[in-house]
């Protein structure tokens, strides 16, 4: 019986993520106060591993940063597994096509699991056998977990033609209510995300991952109590929805995506946004007024 990762002309999708930090107990309080997650430990004698669970479905994984990566300059971070139905051919295709391999195919305790950059140097890990319930592509909608994927690029049009010929994923309708050209892609037969050129304020390409909330403004709150910094919004969308971009305490990125309460709505300034970035040492701060925010431009599944 073949699963969906074996229908190729489908395409790969996301079907994990999983936070490095360097403070796994100050994460799980943080993201539990943000998300309503639970922690629920998941080791083994081999790797101390968590997960974030919530509503007893598993929604992400949570990990130390490894002293490894550590040594080479990484910093706590979000990475997204693509699944795909052979590890190797996939690893080789990357580095073929310019990519970089930053853990090879190695067995772990969620399946086995490679994490690898695109040409640009975007970050994302890839799985095959995952041993934890996968997240399903078409369930995109749903609270508390990753709603849309983001790629913030160098060369928008060579990230989407890499990403195509890996994983298959293919070209979704222009969304040209941006500002700038925001290409969304389909994963799987599903609208899953969007690729854009980032801004000087982004100095390196990212995958930023927007987590789905019932309340933005209720969940500002909460990153700002937990300690976390709002880096820019909150920004209204076309359908009506609102996004905001964040860093944890220990400087991870990751977004926010959902309605905005009437008192939120009535304290909200018209048009201007306002940002303070760092990022892997670099930093960046501004503001400029602009009626219509670039990067993701509609909700999920729409």
């Amino acid at each position: 019986m073949k699963t969906r990762f074996d229908m190729l002309d489908e395409g790969a999708s996301f079907v994990w993520y999983e936070l490095l930090a360097t403070d796994v107990a100050e994460a799980s309080a943080f993201y539990g106060s943000i998300l309503g997650w639970e922690t629920k430990d998941a080791s083994t004698p081999e790797l101390p591993y968590s997960l974030f669970i919530s509503g007893d479905l598993p929604r992400s994984g949570l990990m130390e940063l490894p002293e490894e990566g550590r040594r080479q300059g990484a910093t706590p971070r979000w990475i997204g597994y693509v699944g795909v139905s052979d590890l190797d051919a996939t690893v080789d295709r990357i580095q073929k096509l310019g990519g970089a391999i930053y853990v090879p195919p190695t067995s772990t305790n969620i399946g086995r699991i490679s994490i690898v950059a695109d040409p640009q140097r975007a970050t994302l890990g890839l799985v095959n056998g995952l041993s934890i319930a996968a997240l399903s592509i078409a369930d995109l909608d749903a609270f508390w977990r990753v709603g849309w994927h983001e790629l913030l690029a160098a060369d928008w049009r060579k990230a989407f033609r890499f990403y195509s010929e890996v994983f298959g994923w293919k070209q979704a309708a222009e969304d040209l209510a941006s500002v700038e050209p925001y290409q969304l892609f389909s994963a799987g037969g599903q609208t899953a995300g969007g690729i854009f050129n980032k801004r000087p304020l982004e100095p390196i390409p990212f995958w930023l991952y927007y987590f789905n909330v019932d309340d933005v403004d209720a969940a500002i709150d909460r990153v700002k109590i937990g300690g976390g910094q709002i880096y820019e919004g909150p920004l209204g969308l076309p359908d009506g929805s609102w996004i905001v971009r964040c860093f944890d305490p220990q400087g991870a990125t990751f977004a926010l995506q959902g309605p905005r309460s009437q008192d939120g709505l009535a304290k909200a300034p018209a048009v201007e946004y306002r940002w303070t970035a760092n990022w892997e040492g670099f930093s960046s701060k501004g503001r400029w007024r602009n009626d219509q925010p670039g990067g993701k431009g509609r909700t999920p599944g729409k």
